[in-house]
């Protein structure tokens, strides 16, 4: 059985990635008031991934005996000056959901709960991508959103993104 402060740990973590979708998904509706439909779809696969991944944790909850708790999900209340914010904050987001994982990790890894650790190594590895994904975008931005037509490029290839469920993820 789970150790109560790892399932509570990795409980909040299901609320926080719900919260990540929504921070998500208010990115998209900024961008597509801005007319950015490649940035919007961007953040609207970014939400999906966010929700597939409270659902992975979810599901290692019920499947080790832990009843979950769903909280009021935080409403997204990031104002935007620019085109660029929602990308940095982003990157910043994601940051901090890489130190929530660590943090989870290192409770596992002070219990010497190798199940625990070993579900949570998916999870630090997509967040390593996720880290970088965000950060490329920044540095794209900053690189190519310098005119009308290069933005129009880098939403262009931004709105060729699909979403592509786990097919490797921890309950696969």
């Amino acid at each position: 059985m789970l150790d109560k402060k790892v399932a509570d740990l990795i409980n909040e973590q299901v609320n926080k990635e719900f919260y990540s979708a929504y921070l998500y998904l208010s990115f998209a509706d900024y961008y597509e008031d801005e007319g950015l439909d490649g940035f919007a779809n961007w953040y609207i696969i970014q939400a999906q991934e966010e929700m597939e991944h409270a659902m992975m944790m979810r599901r290692y909850l019920l499947d080790n005996g832990i009843s979950v708790k769903l909280d009021t999900i935080e409403k997204p209340n990031k104002v935007f000056a620019n085109i660029k914010e929602p990308l940095e904050a982003g990157l910043e987001h994601e940051q901090y959901v890489t130190s929530l994982i660590n943090k989870i990790y290192s409770a596992a890894f002070k219990l010497k709960d190798f199940k625990t650790m070993q579900f949570l190594d998916w999870f630090i590895k997509e967040q390593t991508e996720e880290e970088k994904n965000a950060g490329d975008l920044v540095k794209k931005m900053k690189m190519f959103a310098v005119d009308a037509k290069t933005l129009y490029m880098l939403n262009s290839e931004l709105a060729e993104r699909k979403y592509n469920p786990s097919t490797t993820g921890p309950s696969k």
